[in-house]
């Protein structure tokens, strides 16, 4: 405990500078921070496959890029839609998108997972890529922001740049928090004991597939949230935000920042973004210098930034995946799934 209390300083005293950034912080920062907040959703939901269930996904941006098209699709030309019917109709069509690729994916373990949640979501690019009554490869653009309003009585004016910024902000805070209790639920502790050794954990009497799949569907679900933000803010989607390589963007953002942390995801963005914008200026080989960067993080800090954080503050970090042989039996599971057993 003694570890986490200054972690837990440093994360309030974050989100505090997040909260008054608009205040002083120009348009175009402003901005970039928006889109990296909506990025440490997206990379919190995959943190929760990758780093707690042990479930690589490189197909995990086909939730981001279907809940922002079905915003684009249900948002008329003519006005805004409700936020009490866009978000749940988003939200919905992900679940049930996760629901039934989680089915056949969850059946399957190591590389064949990956290949297997890289198929559909390229099934879905190719889809929204070749469909002309979406755009095409064009994409789509959506003219109105959702309307956040009670009757006639407007609750929050997302058009307006810093109401949107907060309303972010709130959503990334919301989300850490709903992660943060499903995780100190008996069912974080049971999918903590799948991702270290999932024989022994079936053993102990748990049905880890639909353990995994219910994680899947979380994770999908969190992420349309993600993808229904960006549509929003961007007003625009295409067949790229589908792509295979957005996952490994967001799968870098995750081992940049810290497996099994939660807030490492969202540090991981915010390092990718601030980089790639300053790196930009100075040369363009900038790829090449973020590379360098993420190298030698791995090499040097096994557990990303959140690790050095964590080190600095005298917190355990938790053990990283292996990306080769993620579902495959290590260790033992932790004590709270016998004890959940013994219940």
């Amino acid at each position: 405990m003694s570890g986490e209390r200054p972690l837990r300083i440093l994360l309030i005293v974050a989100v505090l500078g997040l909260a008054v950034f608009p205040f002083f912080g120009e348009e175009f920062y402003v901005e970039l921070v928006v889109r990296m907040m909506i990025l440490g959703i997206f990379a919190m939901s995959l943190d929760l496959l990758i780093g707690y269930t042990g479930l690589v996904s490189f197909g995990h941006v086909a939730f981001f890029g279907l809940s922002a098209y079905v915003l684009a699709i249900i948002t008329p030309d003519s006005g805004p839609i409700g936020i009490w019917w866009a978000l749940p109709v988003c939200l919905i069509v992900t679940a049930v998108a996760a629901l039934i690729i989680g089915w056949f994916s969850v059946r399957t373990s190591g590389i064949y997972f990956i290949m297997i949640t890289l198929a559909f979501a390229q099934m879905l690019y190719y889809f929204f890529n070749e469909n002309s009554d979406l755009g095409g490869s064009d994409g789509k653009f959506i003219f109105y922001k959702p309307e956040v309003a009670i009757g006639s009585f407007q609750l929050l004016d997302l058009n307006n740049p810093h109401t949107f910024y907060w309303f972010v902000l709130a959503s990334l805070i919301g989300s850490y928090v709903l992660l943060s209790v499903v995780l100190r639920a008996p069912f974080g502790q049971v999918i903590r004991g799948i991702r270290i050794n999932e024989s022994r954990t079936r053993a102990l009497g748990y049905a880890t597939q639909r353990y995994k799949l219910v994680s899947f569907v979380i994770a999908g679900t969190l992420c349309g949230f993600a993808g229904l933000l960006e549509g929003a803010h961007t007003g625009f989607v295409s067949p790229a935000h589908l792509g295979w390589h957005e996952s490994g963007l967001v799968i870098m953002f995750v081992i940049l920042g810290g497996m099994g942390t939660l807030y490492g995801p969202v540090i991981g963005a915010f390092a990718f973004g601030l980089m790639q914008d300053q790196f930009q200026d100075l040369t363009e080989h900038w790829s090449l210098v973020i590379g360098v960067f993420v190298i030698l993080v791995v090499l040097f800090l096994p557990h990303g930034i959140a690790g050095l954080f964590a080190r600095l503050t005298g917190m355990r970090t938790s053990r990283t995946v292996d990306l080769g042989s993620a579902n495959e039996p290590s260790e033992s599971p932790p004590a709270g799934a016998e004890k959940e057993v013994a219940k």
